[in-house]
């Protein structure tokens, strides 16, 4: 079985944990990034991509993190930038997939999104927008190709202890930790276990789903009584 995960060339990354842990279920991985360190180096928006159906598990991870600003003073050309990539970018890789997984009425599509799609989060517009836009395309394909063997999912991570979030400020850090039930971040390897899951076999009647890994940290642990309230502390 042959996979394709882009967004993979950053050490650290989450993208690199995906590619570990499938070659650990013996799929031969492919792996495209605009940077340097993948089988294809390639600008998804842009250039021309490679040959790509003969791919039997597609992992979508590529995306932009990094454009900051409040709604009301984003510049339209980050915003342009943020949807090319992260939606454009990511039908294009999509839909070089898709035709071969039809042929051979077999094909597992993961979409790594992120519990800002759902959320939103301040001071990132583009990215939570271009996050929920996502689970409209991954539900879309699931539906276009629930007969054909071909599933889609999407796996929405909180904040992942992954290279870019640890290379912040400490005092950043220590303030998203703050806000983690837990304690701790969210590991690069447990949203490549979720991301096995759904990229297996024994996963073929599970197909339009999103499934969110943030440690607990949507969950509502206030409570109107003390009792309980020591109970959750």
């Amino acid at each position: 079985m042959k996979a394709l995960v882009t967004g993979a060339a950053r050490e650290g990354g989450i993208g690199r944990a995906i590619v570990a842990r499938l070659e650990r279920d013996g799929m031969e991985v492919v792996t495209l990034d605009v940077a340097p360190g993948c089988t294809y180096e390639v600008d998804m928006v842009s250039g021309e991509l490679p040959r790509l159906d003969d791919i039997d598990v597609l992992v979508c991870n590529a995306g932009l993190t990094t454009m900051f600003g409040a709604a009301h003073t984003f510049k339209l050309e980050r915003w342009q930038r943020d949807l090319d990539v992260n939606l454009t970018g990511t039908l294009r890789i999509v839909q070089a997939c898709l035709p071969g997984m039809r042929e051979r009425r077999y094909g597992r599509i993961v979409v790594i999104s992120s519990t800002a799609a759902v959320d939103g989060m301040p001071a990132q517009v583009s990215y939570s927008t271009t996050k929920a836009g996502l689970l409209g395309l991954t539900k879309t394909v699931a539906a276009e190709n629930v007969g054909l063997g071909i599933t889609a999912n999407a796996v929405l991570p909180g904040m992942t202890a992954s290279s870019g979030i640890l290379s912040m400020p400490q005092d950043i850090i220590d303030t998203w930790l703050a806000t983690m039930p837990k304690g701790e971040f969210v590991r690069t390897q447990d949203i490549a276990e979720v991301v096995a899951f759904f990229a297996s076999p024994a996963a073929g009647f599970v197909t339009g789903q999103e499934l969110t890994v943030d440690g607990g940290a949507r969950l509502n642990t206030r409570s109107v009584t003390s009792s309980a309230a020591g109970a959750v502390g």
